[in-house]
C-alpha cells in the first residue's frame, strides 16, 4: 500500500524568514519549547543528512526521543523535508513516516505554514482521522510554541 498523506495549514504571526531562520537554529528550540524539548544533537551542517536528534522532556508525555534525517533543505523557497528515523507514537505501530514544512510569507510579519505529513503503518492500514489530527497537532503545537517564543522575543531572528 502506498503511504497515506495528510495536510495541513496555519497562519503564523511571524515573517516566514524569521520562522525559518528560528527552526533552522538547533539550540532555538529548548529555549522556545522549553517543557517540551530538552535538548537537541545535530550531526551535519544543516543540509540533507543532517540528523537531528530531540531529546524529548519525559513530563510531556510524547516519548523521549525524537530523530529525524533532513532529505530537503531549501532556505530560498522556505521548505524543509525530513524523515522521521525514531519517534514514539500514539497513534500506531508507524512503518515510514516523513514530513514537508513550507512556510509562504503572507505579509510582512506573518506567514502560513503548510504541513504535509506521509505515513505508513507497518499492517498497511490507515490512520482515523482523529489519530491523523493528532500528528498535525503535535507539529503545530511545536510550531506555536516557536511562534509564541518569537513573538515574546522581537529582536531575535530580526
Amino acid at each position: 500500500m502506498a503511504p497515506a498523506c495528510v495536510s495541513d495549514e496555519h497562519a503564523v504571526a511571524v515573517s516566514a524568514e524569521r520562522l525559518w531562520k528560528a527552526f533552522m537554529d538547533a539550540s532555538t528550540l529548548p529555549k522556545a519549547c522549553a517543557g517540551l524539548v530538552d535538548d537537541i544533537a545535530v550531526e551535519g551542517n544543516g543540509g540533507p543528512g543532517t540528523i537531528y536528534t530531540m531529546k524529548l522532556n519525559p513530563a510531556a508525555g510524547v516519548g523521549s526521543t525524537y530523530k529525524t534525517r533532513v532529505a530537503v533543505c531549501d532556505a530560498a523557497s522556505h521548505v524543509l523535508k525530513s524523515d522521521v528515523l525514531e519517534a514514539e507514537s500514539k497513534v500506531g505501530k508507524l512503518k515510514s513516516h516523513s514530513t514537508e514544512t513550507k512556510l509562504e510569507a503572507t505579509g510582512d510579519g506573518s506567514c502560513v505554514a503548510k504541513l504535509k505529513v506521509e505515513y505508513e503503518l507497518e499492517d498497511g492500514s490507515s490512520l482515523s482521522p482523529e489519530k491523523e489530527k493528532d500528528i498535525v497537532d503535535g507539529y503545530y503545537g511545536m510550531l506555536k510554541m516557536i511562534e509564541d517564543y518569537l513573538v515574546a522575543h522581537p529582536a531575535e531572528y530580526a
